[in-house]
């Protein structure tokens, strides 16, 4: 049986066995987690691989495809039906899956949804001790880069927020059926010691993404609708928003707050 890659799934299997065993080797199990979640498992590529290494307690794949589904249930003998699960990651109630246990999310994300995955991840931050996954390499190192970089950006700040972000490695076009037209990049997310922000979380996810959608502008100016007639420090008022740590930011939503 043979899965045809769905181009609005956003599907490109991957299919270098040495490439799928270095990203299971890549999940530390951060903070003693047992569980792991695979999300888009498609043909099991890195399924098989997770596992063979009888590292963890409870191991779940989500994925959307009915044809993927059918193949991992006619191929992989040792999942049981229970395990191989039809269900979009972004609607689903994963915590509840686990029984509120902490888990780990890994798998060869879709392209078109990376983003809204950690997103999600971050929703249930206080559940997934660790993400393990594969982005295009653009958004990976956007996710990864730190203050100062070009790439630094809104979701480096949010996912900086709660995770130690490593780009771990590249991965060619030609490893991939459909081959992408971009290459990718593996990252790790490790959960920080961050319980809390200190500050309004929905404040601050208005100050960060109004400071980064007028980039190019100082902070003095691409807040200043949301400023209330505050006077930023001087260590802000003429800054760019990349060049703000996450505690920076924390700072600046306190200040803007009152």
């Amino acid at each position: 049986m043979r899965v045809k890659p769905k181009k609005h799934l956003g599907q490109h299997f991957l299919k270098d066995d040495s490439i799928c065993l270095k990203i299971e080797q890549s999940i530390s199990m951060h903070n003693d987690c047992e569980n792991i979640l695979e999300i888009g498992p498609g043909t099991g590529a890195l399924t098989r691989h997770i596992i063979n290494s009888k590292r963890h307690e409870q191991f779940f794949v989500l994925e959307v495809d009915r044809e993927s589904i059918a193949f991992l249930n006619t191929s992989f003998k040792e999942l049981s039906s229970d395990q191989v699960i039809e269900g979009d990651f972004l609607k689903y109630d994963s915590v509840a899956l686990f029984q509120n246990r902490p888990f780990a999310v890994v798998g060869n994300f879709p392209y078109n949804i990376s983003s809204q995955i950690l997103f999600r991840c971050l929703e249930f931050k206080e559940h997934i001790p660790e993400i393990v996954g594969m982005f295009q390499k653009e958004v990976a190192m956007r996710i990864s880069e730190g203050p100062g970089k070009k790439q630094y950006g809104i979701l480096s700040v949010f996912m900086q927020a709660f995770y130690d972000v490593e780009y771990l490695f590249t991965v060619d076009e030609n490893v991939f059926d459909p081959p992408p037209k971009v290459k990718s990049g593996v990252i790790r997310c490790k959960r920080n010691k961050r319980r809390e922000l200190e500050c309004d979380e929905l404040f601050f996810k208005k100050v960060v993404k109004m400071a980064f959608n007028q980039r190019r502008k100082t902070l003095r100016n691409s807040l200043k609708s949301i400023s209330n007639g505050v006077e930023l420090p001087e260590k802000f008022s003429g800054e760019r928003p990349e060049r703000l740590s996450v505690d920076d930011f924390v700072e600046l939503t306190k200040i803007l707050s009152k």
